[in-house]
């Protein structure tokens, strides 16, 4: 599964890769957590043959997708991730995996090896080559009984592959710059037609970075999270003295941004 990330890239450097126009001003993010506002980007209505601007457009998200369907959140598990071997056929994800398919930036993510059934050792798992991944990530649009409507959303996963299995037996589905286009496009490409893009990454595409438990707690945002961790001995557990409660970081609250 994908439940932390960061994106740390310039707004600039998002944009480029994404094939956006512009994209609003955003601080770097070193712990995205679940239920805060993370970038998708979609495909826009097509523009003028003539027109050098893109039809891509990025957005605003509650990571945690809500279907259409439901009629009380309190009842509903949050979907963080949807499994990409079945989110065609499963009625959470069927109607945005036909037509709203979203691409999530990101500058690497966490993942946790467990340990006897508890959550052991971090790593921070990043591009290899450095600079920008996309994750494969699925949009939808859910009406609050009030008439309130939240954009919401949740990152594709398959099975890990040899670089992180020992860490964890999945992984976010990554699409390549040069399938963006394919995987946007749900005006003419059925699920069926892009299915081959939900793979694993190829082996050696991400290095796994070892890292302390202070990825382990939200409020911790800075860019020491991503340090590497190097235990004193076998068997030390991989911890680091958390910021003190009240002593607010760079990057804490207002900088993870909000969408309410």
């Amino acid at each position: 599964m994908c439940g932390r990330f960061a994106l740390t890239a310039t707004p600039d450097q998002t944009a480029t890769f994404l094939g956006v126009d512009e994209i609003e001003p955003f601080p770097a993010r070193y712990n995205i957590a679940p239920t805060q506002p993370v970038l998708m980007t979609l495909a826009g209505a097509p523009r003028d043959p003539g027109s050098n601007r893109s039809d891509r457009t990025a957005v605003l998200v509650r990571w945690g997708l809500i279907p259409a369907w439901v009629k009380d959140t309190r009842d509903f598990p949050l979907l963080l991730n949807a499994r990409s071997e079945s989110a065609a056929e499963k009625a959470s994800f069927r109607a945005a995996m036909r037509h709203r398919r979203a691409l999530v930036p990101a500058s690497g993510f966490y993942e946790w090896r467990q340990t006897g059934g508890r959550k052991g050792q971090a790593y921070w798992i990043r591009p290899a080559h450095g600079g920008l991944v996309a994750f494969a990530g699925l949009m939808e649009t859910y009406a609050e009984p009030g008439g309130s409507e939240m954009d919401t959303g949740a990152i594709m996963t398959t099975a890990a592959n040899t670089d992180i299995a020992h860490i964890h037996d999945r992984m976010p589905v990554v699409i390549h710059p040069g399938d963006f286009s394919r995987w946007l496009d749900c005006r003419g490409q059925e699920p069926r037609d892009v299915a081959d893009l939900l793979r694993p990454a190829e082996p050696g595409f991400f290095e796994a970075i070892p890292v302390s438990d202070l990825v382990n707690k939200v409020a911790n945002t800075g860019p020491e999270i991503q340090e590497r961790f190097v235990a004193s001995s076998e068997g030390d557990a991989p911890q680091q003295k958390a910021a003190k409660p009240g002593r607010k970081k760079p990057g804490d609250d207002t900088d993870q941004m909000s969408l309410f």
